[in-house]
């Protein structure tokens, strides 16, 4: 029996718009009061998969309905066909990782080699995929095969290392010169126009084919072309190319064979836990392995093997550059003529989708499992490990604060300055309550003049984020300001602007510690957190600010110290700042000056200076006995 899902007065206005949904094809998106994604959906009826949502049967999962007591607002994007609501559905959710939604964990973890879009292309591993027409391979979830591949590459071909852009402008103006690796024959010298753009990018295409695992047509497409060679005498060519087969037969004879066909096919396998799964794709070419790779995936509790396949197909094959003949699925997706017909329209050629139910292709599928099932094992017997090993303040911790995570990681930042001169700042990092000095940084304060603790936490605040964002690098569990109501305000300022900071819980945390009372306070409240002051979470907060401070105030002294040197030299006559940085950059310090034999001081500022600095240091020697 179905069972209304009570709508609360936040979300009266939901009644209109859910009597008013069109019947057409699209996505839907479920936003909170702040304007947030909760929750991004697929629908060949909209009206009626999004009205589904308030009016579910009695088994409706907790979660789900934490989700809808959130909904303040529905937005929907129509599309014209189910296909392109697919698309579109990966595509948003890979963009806005929604909380409610499935949380595929590949997301730009792995590397792609990559071919650049260039007249003369480059070949690299990257984390970061552009839209601007160059080719991705990956990703490599396996780094130990990329790096295979990578050295395949450099020991068969000869694609230039430097990172410099080359066309022909540039060897017209002869703008760069030839490198080592022309001279060691590893690189055909395309800087000074000694290879044409065609025969460099033919080179390119046999790279690409390489990638695909396309061997057996890259050993072909050279025998071809060393037998050509030898026919028109070119020796050294024909020579180059048989070296070359002869090792792309070694590489290809590593590879596993697991059929005999010459089918190109995908296949995918899912295993599933509680709230856990691993999807593994094994990328069979010319019936050999020519590549594995894993998506790990969580918040899948109450949901089907059918329905997380359904999402991980297309969210794979989004960016994926290679698109088989087969794909084997060990679960049917519920809509899988809608995402076969995408498959289609995005290889531009035939594609079959099979759900083996007997014979061979069970037993690729089972393979695949099997391995899906270890890396699922594995990750679980980490995640287990390291629930067991969290430290009790970090569980008392995210208790005090309310967090919505264990604060793994705790990013806490100090300033320091001395009547306003050299502020400088520290960033210490602790995981799991113990501090990772190697991920410790400093920041030398450029933007604020004077003694300004609000606007000097603004400035460290936004270069630390807006390289975290720009780089891709992990975001801390829990941020931590050495300060007040001021400084932490000054934080959230920026955190905001960086759409880091959302004034709820889906936002970054962050907290800050008043050294006089040791206060904990918290965003949007006035008044600071109640923390025991005996409690192992206090404890840990003053541990990681007194780090910072120490950070800071080292950092601090180290500057200061040397613009004191620096000044005492610059105090003897008629030696300016100009000698003074050379002196200091040769002999490493104000003491190396000082010890340094007349002969090389004269060597560097001439023999009337170096008379004086030496006279200067005798004076001050004299005087300090």
């Amino acid at each position: 029996m179905a069972e209304n899902v009570s709508i609360n007065p936040l979300q009266s206005h939901l009644k209109n718009k859910l009597s008013s949904l069109p019947k057409n094809p699209g996505v839907y998106q479920f936003k909170n009061a702040d304007n947030d994604i909760l929750y991004i959906g697929k629908a060949i009826n909209l009206r009626n998969r999004v009205r589904q949502y308030f009016q579910r049967s009695g088994n409706i999962s907790s979660r789900i309905k934490a989700m809808i007591s959130k909904i303040a607002d529905i937005e929907l994007i129509i599309t014209d066909s189910e296909i392109e609501a697919l698309i579109l559905e990966a595509t948003l959710i890979k963009k806005h990782k929604p909380h409610y939604n499935i949380d595929l964990k590949d997301d730009k973890s792995y590397p792609y080699i990559v071919i650049t879009k260039e007249p003369f292309p480059r070949v690299f591993v990257t984390r970061r995929i552009t839209n601007d027409g160059s080719k991705y391979f990956g990703p490599y979830t396996d780094v130990g095969a990329m790096r295979e591949s990578l050295k395949m590459i450099k020991d068969i071909f000869k694609v230039r290392s430097c990172n410099y852009f080359i066309d022909a402008e540039s060897i017209a103006k002869k703008r760069y010169k030839l490198c080592l690796d022309y001279h060691i024959n590893q690189c055909d010298g395309p800087c000074e126009g000694l290879v044409s753009v065609e025969t460099y990018n033919e080179m390119i295409d046999s790279v690409a084919l390489l990638l695909k695992g396309k061997t057996a047509k890259l050993i072909s497409d050279w025998e071809t072309r060393m037998n050509l060679a030898a026919e028109r005498l070119h020796f050294e060519e024909a020579k180059r190319y048989r070296d070359g087969i002869n090792q792309l037969k070694v590489y290809s004879e590593r590879q596993k064979i697991i059929e005999p066909t010459l089918t190109d096919r995908d296949i995918i396998a899912l295993v599933k836990d509680v709230d856990d799964a691993c999807g593994v794709i094994f990328n069979v070419r010319e019936g050999k392995i020519t590549g594995k790779k894993h998506l790990l995936i969580s918040k899948v509790e109450g949901k089907t093997e059918e329905e997380i396949i359904e999402q991980l197909v297309p969210n794979y094959y989004l960016d994926e550059a290679e698109i088989p003949n087969e794909i084997y699925l060990s679960h049917r997706p519920q809509n899988i003529s809608v995402i076969q017909e995408w498959l289609k329209s995005k290889r531009e050629g035939g594609l079959k989708i099979i759900i083996p139910l007997a014979g061979e292709k069970v037993r690729l599928i089972n393979m695949c499992k099997l391995n899906a099932k270890m890396i699922l094992d594995e990750y679980m017997m980490e995640k287990s490990s390291k629930k067991k090993m969290i430290p009790e303040a970090l569980l008392m911790l995210q208790k005090h604060l309310q967090l919505n995570a264990i604060p793994h990681r705790i990013e806490c930042f100090d300033i320091s300055n001395t009547q306003g001169t050299d502020s400088v700042a520290s960033m210490v990092v602790f995981l799991d309550g113990r501090p990772r000095k190697s991920e410790y940084r400093k920041f030398k304060i450029t933007t604020v003049l004077g003694a300004d603790d609000y606007l000097s936490m603004k400035e460290v605040i936004n270069r630390r984020y807006k390289r975290v964002l720009d780089e891709k690098l992990s975001m801390p569990d829990l941020i931590m300001v050495d300060g007040g109501k001021g400084q932490l305000s000054s934080a959230i300022e920026i955190l905001k602007s960086l759409q880091l900071w959302k004034g709820d819980r889906t936002g970054v945390s962050i907290i800050g510690l008043a050294k006089k009372l040791e206060e904990v306070f918290l965003p949007l409240s006035s008044d600071p957190q109640n923390i025991p002051k005996t409690s192992p979470a206090l404890r840990l907060l003053q541990k990681i600010r007194d780090e910072a401070h120490r950070f800071a105030i080292s950092y601090h002294r180290q500057l200061r110290t040397k613009r004191t040197l620096k000044t005492e030299i610059e105090l003897i006559e008629g030696i300016g700042k100009k000698h003074s940085k050379i002196l200091l950059e040769i002999f490493g310090s104000v003491k190396g000056v000082q010890e340094a034999s007349y002969e090389k001081i004269s060597s560097v500022v001439g023999t009337k200076n170096a008379s004086k600095i030496k006279q200067y240091f005798g004076q001050n020697d004299q005087n300090s006995d």
